[in-house]
């Protein structure tokens, strides 16, 4: 399948997509006019189709400095009337909470979809939020898909009950919603103004006190409708079994697929209540149901919120049912749900003789230890070794390194040990203030470009403002490389594929007010080592920009070229001092019983093996 037959293939067409690609065609099918985002994983697909097909499909895409610029352009695109939807993974809802919260009042005229892909298990993550919350917190309905063809469809059904409500909605997704595969029927494109009108109507969209005062009573009032409607809503519907039965399982996205295939396995008799649309809750259609099931099971991943729903519901209805779900124990409160949990869990609730069944048992074996690391060829490895170098050169054992979200992350792996301390996007710089005022230790401080641009300006211009002293390496490989290579506001194109102008990055931390930053070549390990050195002096806020192309770029220009040169060694020389697997730790490199080698078909070519082996054994490949 190519990328373009998610817009092009006919009406009725049976595309096999996962479910970010199912989510850009209901975008497609809505007559979505805005979209914007910042990449993160697992939502970061649904950016990369739109650079593709944006400008195709007549959307404006838009890959936004951060989440809560990309949560900001939406959201005014949809009060002039059109469709926008803004998506990000959970954190970065994190970063436009300021504005999700006050977006709950002032509305919208067209409709406005949020989507939050949250991450059960943090595949790729630092924490695993359960974005559900938000909805509760800020006052907005939330639908929650459970196969790419309800995402699909719930893209479409969020920006029709978005306008009928005039309020944002948020759809949640999880990473195996969104990167799951499955059959999706293409429908047709609804036709909808892709220019809209702003109508001036300060008390609905400009929030001072006098006017906020009125909003929050309107706000609860479309929370009403929005529960009445879910009452209805064909995203709840309830599954009776074939059988007269005690059970009944309320169950919703990714946790409803498990349920319904450890039934449908297992033989298990259970009435099943399908929860798409989970807030507000369709409290009557739940309160029917539980009241006629002697056991009432919640299933749903990480927090028990529909659960905690439903038992005061029974509560205040005196209903008799046996809520059983996270509260008691009996379901994890932590980590995405599998298959072999849910069937296991209902089994013993349900049929406990079949507990022993042997297709229950997982069999034990253990899988080959690999950890994550960075590629061959990494600059990020070439500066950190340039920071150990120039660390022991100076006799420093004790500095701090405070790292970002990016894959200069995986830094905390040996040998390097370069990350100490982590929060969030653009917290290197922040907590390097932090532990300057707390310590006397050194501090280097780590971040990306892409990070820088997010979230690293601001903290930057305090850390001078503040007379604040620490050393920030600024890892500028061209690109936001962890999320799939998608360009920034330092890249020459836009979400449009569409030339944009590159903002420098050395005029902006020179604009902020730093008075010491270098530029480096990462490869040239001397000049980095002794630049960080000097720095390291500075009385002050000093900043490194260790600048080349992410190696996966440079692999692809080399392909193009032909130009790829490899590195081998000459064994004969090797003193098997292990510099560059125990100090350097390039993947390629490796040991056997008798030699050091290079995997040839992991080799980047970048060459810096052969400025840090003492013996000139490693040579570039004839």
């Amino acid at each position: 399948m190519q990328v373009e037959d998610i817009l092009n293939q006919p009406i009725g067409s049976k595309l096999f997509l996962l479910g970010n690609e199912a989510l850009v065609r209901g975008f497609i099918e809505a007559g979505v006019t805005v979209a914007t985002t910042y990449p993160g994983t697992p939502s970061s697909e649904i950016g990369n189709v739109l650079h593709h097909l944006a400008k195709k499909a007549d959307i404006y895409f838009e890959f936004s400095v951060n989440e809560m610029v990309a949560f900001q352009i939406a959201a005014a695109a949809a009060s002039t009337g059109v469709r926008a939807v803004t998506f990000m993974k959970h954190v970065g809802l994190n970063v436009a909470a300021d504005a999700l919260m006050s977006s709950a009042y002032v509305g919208t005229q067209g409709g406005f979809l949020i989507i939050s892909a949250d991450d059960p298990s943090m595949f790729s993550s630092q924490n695993e939020q359960d974005n559900r919350y938000y909805a509760q917190f800020a006052g907005l309905p939330l639908l929650e898909p459970n196969s790419p063809t309800e995402a699909r469809d719930m893209v479409k059904y969020g920006l029709k009950l978005s306008e009928d409500l005039q309020l944002p909605v948020i759809l949640r997704t999880t990473t195996r919603i969104n990167h799951v595969r499955g059959i999706v029927v293409l429908e047709e494109v609804e036709s909808k103004p892709k220019k809209g009108y702003f109508h001036k109507n300060p008390r609905q969209f400009v929030p001072i006190p006098s006017y906020a005062f009125h909003m929050h009573p309107l706000l609860l009032q479309k929370l009403a409708s929005a529960r009445s409607i879910s009452e209805t809503s064909p995203l709840n519907r309830l599954e009776k079994a074939p059988l007269n039965t005690d059970f009944g399982v309320i169950a919703s996205g990714i946790a409803y697929n498990y349920v319904r295939d450890a039934l449908n396995k297992w033989g298990l008799n259970a009435d099943v209540l399908k929860l798409g649309f989970t807030y507000p809750l369709p409290l009557n259609l739940i309160e029917e149901f539980v009241s006629t099931h002697t056991n009432t099971i919640i299933v749903e991943e990480l927090e028990p919120l529909v659960e905690k729903e439903v038992r005061a519901l029974a509560q205040q209805k005196k209903l008799s049912s046996t809520v059983i779900g996270k509260y008691d124990n009996t379901f994890p409160r932590v980590y995405e749900y599998t298959p072999d949990i849910v069937e296991k869990i209902l089994i013993n609730l349900m049929n406990p003789g079949q507990i022993d069944n042997p297709l229950l048992q997982t069999p034990e074996f253990k899988l080959p230890n690999r950890p994550p690391v960075l590629c061959s060829g990494c600059s990020h490895r070439a500066t950190f070794y340039s920071v150990k170098r120039a660390l022991q050169e100076k006799g420093i054992k004790d500095a701090i390194f405070p790292s970002d979200i990016g894959c200069y992350t995986l830094g905390i792996q040996p040998p390097y040990h370069a990350a100490d301390y982590v929060l969030c996007m653009g917290s290197s710089v922040g907590t390097a203030g932090g532990f300057f005022r707390a310590t006397n230790q050194k501090i280097i401080s780590f971040i990306g470009d892409s990070t820088f641009y997010h979230a690293g300006i601001t903290p930057l211009l305090n850390a001078v403002h503040n007379k604040h002293q620490f050393l920030l390496i600024i890892l500028d490989n061209f690109t936001t490389a962890m999320t799939g290579h998608q360009p920034h506001p330092g890249s020459n194109i836009d979400g449009m594929g569409e030339d944009a102008p590159m903002i420098s990055m050395e005029n902006v931390v020179k604009g902020i007010g730093v008075d010491w930053i270098k530029i480096v070549d990462p490869y040239d390990l001397q000049a980095s080592t002794n630049v960080i050195k000097e720095a390291l002096e500075h009385p002050g806020v000093s900043v490194v920009i260790s600048r080349r192309a992410c190696s996966l770029l440079e692999a692809r220009n080399k392909r193009k070229t032909g130009s790829w040169k490899k590195v081998i060694i000459n064994t004969d020389i090797c003193s098997m001092c292990e510099i560059c697997i125990q100090d350097f730790s390039c993947p390629a490199i490796f040991k056997t019983n008798d030699s050091i080698q290079i995997d040839s078909s992991m080799c980047d070519g970048c060459g810096v093996c052969i400025n840090i082996c003492p013996t000139g054994a490693m040579v570039w490949e004839e």
